[in-house]
């Protein structure tokens, strides 16, 4: 019990942190558009973001145990389940940290569901029990919406410039940039409740899983308590602020104005709504973001979205599951001489 009892603890604090490293990247992405346009001040900027990610954590008070669900995975109880989360969260977390340090914009969520699967297929190659359903949580939440919500989010974008515009014809440049900033605004606080929906849930359906696994906590309704705590992580997070990827959404990647920012924000907020109300399903707030911002911008009659760069993010992008299920795995193997007789 003691040994359950630690790592239990550890697993604990490592979903925290896991909360605060989500907040800390994809606060990027919430304000980024917005801070380059100067639609919002980058202290205001964050401070916003902070509250609406801690009110959309909040919100999903009822949902993150219906998001393990739709899931369709379990783990396994003890000391073997517990591994595998910790491994899956040290793996996402450095992950997390690299891209962050390159300014790169990546998912958080696909990194931590890879790590999951690589540490679980590690545990079955050594006879240990494994996650169930972890290939089909693979498939379904990092490969399939690693294809089809960059897509989306693009055509989406890019399509809807088209009647803004056409709307705006008659109007002049500054009508335009200043309602588009207050309608970006708006947005952004808007993309920031959605991550709050989306990563927020999952941070509380984490810390619940934990619990669960340790036997800490017997399966049923999500706790006010688990949701603060995963809300306070996220906000702490988005607090802290994320200015390398800040800088790569907003300056190295498209050159935008402060209506295309607005159509990009309203568009990935969209998403993110349907996604954790509607449809219950776990959508990256970095991709839809990246991509609306990318698709909105190319809609422009001169060149200017610097492909070079946007390639770069693209192939971190598809290096997340790959990385990340091989460094599960790898971490797995090391504990397992540590841990394969507890």
């Amino acid at each position: 019990m003691a040994i359950l009892s630690v790592l239990t603890g550890i697993a604990i604090v490592l979903t925290l942190g896991y909360g605060v490293l989500n907040g800390f990247r994809d606060a990027s992405t919430a304000v980024a558009a917005s801070i380059r346009t100067r639609a919002l001040r980058p202290a205001v900027a964050v401070s916003v973001a902070a509250l609406f990610a801690f009110l959309g954590t909040l919100a999903t008070t009822g949902l993150s145990v219906a998001l393990v669900d739709k899931l369709n995975f379990n783990v396994p109880d003890g000391v073997v389940g517990l591994k595998l989360l910790i491994c899956g969260l040290l793996t996402a977390g450095a992950w997390g940290l690299y891209c962050w340090w390159r300014g790169l914009p990546v998912s958080s969520t696909h990194a931590l569901f890879s790590g999951l699967v690589g540490a679980s297929g590690a545990s079955a190659f050594m006879g240990d029990m494994s996650m169930s359903g972890a290939w089909g949580l693979l498939l379904g939440s990092v490969l399939l919406p690693l294809l089809v919500t960059p897509v989306i989010a693009y055509i989406l974008s890019y399509l809807l410039v088209i009647p803004a515009t056409w709307l705006m014809r008659h109007n002049t440049s500054q009508s335009v940039n200043n309602g588009s900033r207050a309608g970006q605004a708006i947005a952004a606080c808007a993309v920031a409740l959605g991550l709050g929906l989306q990563d927020g849930q999952r941070t509380g359906a984490m810390i619940a899983l934990v619990l669960i696994t340790g036997h800490a906590m017997d399966p049923g309704p999500m706790t006010w308590a688990i949701q603060l705590a995963a809300g306070a992580a996220l906000s702490l997070g988005v607090l802290l602020g994320g200015w390398r990827i800040t800088y790569t959404l907003s300056r190295r990647l498209v050159n935008f104005d402060p209506l295309r920012g607005m159509i990009a924000q309203g568009v990935a907020a969209t998403m993110l709504f349907l996604g954790s109300l509607v449809l219950h399903l776990p959508l990256s707030t970095t991709q839809a973001v990246t991509s609306g911002i990318v698709g909105a911008g190319n809609n422009q009659a001169f060149e200017s979205v610097v492909w070079r760069n946007v390639s770069k993010v693209l192939v971190h992008w598809v290096l997340t599951p790959a990385i990340c299920v091989a460094g599960g795995a790898i971490l797995t193997l090391a504990v397992h001489p540590l841990l394969g007789n507890a």
